[in-house]
């Protein structure tokens, strides 16, 4: 692949994915090894700053367009799909809160040598709920200690920092967080448990117990709180559902292979899986129009400061309902279509050495419904549609 920068961020994502994600995503899922080789290529073709403001260096595109690059990514390879989409929303999460003059320049640093974030937001202890912590932020006097027992830290030992959430001080309540970004020459990580998963392994989202010092201008002033109502729920959500989308495109475009081939060995013979297959990219419509009114959702409403049944704020339960809908819809959506695309292909979908195979794409696919179980989001959006009036 060539290393010049040319072309919109649209025309580099699909040579990243298309040239380096695809030609190693087997080698990745069969070894879940970090994909080192598409990292390495969204570095040069500059698309880890595709978010940042063009006044920090970046290009300044939005969540739509992010999204479209997710989707692009994961089509080839999940792992480094979910790897993009998962640093874009720390991307968002210190582009909108990083109120220090440090942040700032952090940024501005991440977007001049492509630094890859990582994040540990998920603690022992606390069953899953980000919103609460139990490590705490210690000031030593002019530098900051923090320990963290992390059960998932995705691509954590590859990251350039990592933004980890915790108490604002150790006598603060559990939901009195804040966010502190951790340099990796300031971090060590202890692995307490392996990544040997179903799917996504290239993700590399092991358990460490972290270990960090950091300095207090590179904490957050914003409450974590309203980071993740706010910023990084909603762009978690769209990015994810992205890469969702994209192992759907995969999958569909491998059933669509098949019906083709086989209408080409039997010409006038309508094949048993092209109604399917209609179907099927029916319901591949529906997603990529939920994927994408979620992103325009959300670039809309951080336009504005005055919400409304049509175009919500951020911060209303409107918006946050839209995006909890967002992910469980998407993820549930992804591995119907996968096993219908797995009708279409038969036997060939199912073999692991067939040009039609959807195992990898499969196993990736129940990935989606666990990544903050769905069961925990329905809990909270029941707790909100009780009390809602308005329209989604």
């Amino acid at each position: 692949m060539s290393e010049l920068v040319v072309g919109t961020a649209h025309e580099r994502a699909r040579l990243v994915a298309d040239e380096v994600a695809a030609l190693w995503a087997d080698e990745v899922d069969t070894e879940a090894r970090f994909p080192a080789e598409a990292v390495a290529a969204m570095r040069t073709q500059r698309l880890l700053s595709v978010a940042v403001p063009t006044e920090f260096g970046g290009e300044g595109l939005s969540l739509r367009e992010v999204a479209e690059i997710a989707r692009i990514l994961g089509s080839r390879c999940a792992a480094s799909g979910m790897i993009f989409a998962m640093h874009q929303t720390q991307i968002y999460s210190l582009v909108k809160h990083g109120n220090t003059e440090a942040l700032r320049a952090f940024v501005v640093e991440v977007t001049a040598n492509q630094l890859l974030l990582a994040s540990a937001t998920t603690e022992l202890g606390i069953g899953g709920d980000v919103s609460r912590s139990y490590c705490a932020v210690e000031d030593l006097g002019g530098h900051l200690l923090l320990i963290k027992n992390a059960p998932v830290i995705s691509y954590g030992e590859d990251a350039d920092a990592i933004v980890v959430t915790a108490r604002r001080t150790p006598e603060s309540q559990p939901n009195d967080q804040v966010l502190v970004v951790c340099r990796r020459a300031d971090l060590t990580l202890e692995k307490t448990t392996d990544w040997n998963t179903l799917g996504l392994r290239g993700t590399c989202s092991a358990g460490y117990i972290l270990r960090a010092t950091s300095t207090p201008d590179m904490v957050a002033k914003t409450p974590y709180s309203q980071i993740s109502t706010n910023t990084m729920l909603p762009v978690s959500h769209v990015v994810w559902s992205s890469v969702w989308l994209g192992i759907a495109d995969a999958a569909l475009e491998k059933a669509r292979k098949y019906v083709r081939a086989a209408a080409r060995k039997q010409p006038g013979v309508s094949s048993p899986g092209a109604l399917r297959l209609a179907e099927t990219a029916a319901a591949a419509q529906q997603f990529a129009d939920l994927v994408d009114s979620s992103a325009r959702r959300y670039d809309l409403a951080t336009q504005t400061r005055d919400g409304s049944d049509e175009l919500a704020t951020t911060d209303s339960v409107g918006f946050a309902l839209s995006m909890n809908n967002l992910k469980v819809t998407t993820s549930i959506s992804v591995v119907e279509i996968i096993g219908q695309a797995m009708l279409i292909c038969g036997i060939s979908g199912y073999r692991e050495d067939s040009e039609y195979s959807l195992g990898r794409h499969l196993r990736d696919a129940h990935g989606a419904a666990v990544m903050v179980n769905n069961d925990r989001i329905m809990a909270g959006s029941a707790q909100m549609a009780i009390g809602y009036r308005g329209t989604l």
